[in-house]
């Protein structure tokens, strides 16, 4: 079932990148599993709970991460020759752009998640040590 999802995916988008993922996708999926995915319940905890200033620091690695990782895959998407593809790829710039935007989420969102972590006073606040 899960794989015939994948496929119509992969049809309806034409995103041959899911089917057969060049090596350098596959190493951003390993880092996804093992990066990425542990980040979310900390996340998670943390944005819930609130007031959690210490996840400043891993937010702000991992969103530069996923935003450098989403650089190089828009990049693909954009200007690689799928004509040689074993799977059907975006061919005209309309079905690049259409495949585009199923990606582009997953950049926003962590340059969001950059920016309110940069530039957000709360997370800026520095707090200063007690003396003994």
């Amino acid at each position: 079932q899960l794989t015939d999802l994948l496929q119509q995916y992969a049809t309806s988008f034409r995103d041959p990148m899911m089917l057969q993922p060049p090596e350098w996708f596959k190493a951003f999926i390993y880092c996804e599993a093992f990066l990425q995915l542990p980040f979310f319940p900390i996340a998670a905890y943390a944005f819930l709970k609130g007031g959690c200033r210490w996840i400043r620091t891993p937010a702000i690695i991992y969103s530069t991460h996923v935003a450098t990782t989403l650089f190089a895959i828009l990049a693909h998407i954009l200007f690689h020759d799928f004509s040689k593809s074993e799977h059907a790829g975006p061919q005209s710039l309309r079905e690049r752009l259409v495949l585009l935007s199923i990606y582009l989420p997953y950049l926003l969102i962590p340059l969001l998640l950059l920016f309110t972590m940069l530039c957000n006073p709360h997370y800026k606040h520095v707090e200063k040590r007690k003396r003994k």
